[in-house]
């Protein structure tokens, strides 16, 4: 699919590898109500990886409701990002190897006390797969540079 916005795919493969900053995952609550969580992620061959809790009201959302949205973008100037619309589909048997990657690209390793902990309950895992079906980017970095 080709990305709405100034970035190709090669652009959008790039920054989601390079980015340690977590998604922002959308999904329909079963109230109405629009839920918004922040996960970590880990791309894989187009695909957005993130780790919860079976129990969590994420992975309960999702299962009844695939259709999601997702961003993941910097915070600070100059602002870049993509965000897009996607399915999401649950991965028991991929909780724990999704999870062990997600401390390795946000941790650093599993020697933290976080990572312990997370590692503790690795059992009550399961991995979400969000699959893109649009993408949008955006990248202010020329009209935002001093020099511009």
């Amino acid at each position: 699919m080709k990305p709405k916005g100034p970035w190709s795919n090669e652009e959008v493969r790039r920054f989601l590898e390079d980015a340690t900053i977590p998604l922002r995952l959308a999904c329909n609550g079963a109230d109405g109500h629009p839920l918004l969580a922040s996960l970590w992620f880990v791309p894989e061959d187009g695909v957005l990886w993130c780790a919860t809790k079976r129990n969590a009201a994420v992975a309960s959302i999702l299962t009844r409701d695939p259709r999601c949205a997702f961003e993941v973008s910097v915070e600070s100037p100059p602002y870049v990002g993509v965000r897009g619309k996607a399915l999401a589909r649950l991965e028991d048997k991929r909780g724990e190897e999704v999870l062990r990657r997600l401390i390795q690209r946000y941790l650093g390793g599993s020697d933290s006390k976080l990572a312990r902990f997370l590692l503790d309950r690795v059992d009550q895992e399961t991995a979400i797969a969000i699959e893109p079906e649009t993408l949008v980017t955006w990248d202010f970095r020329e009209r935002m540079s001093e020099s511009g």
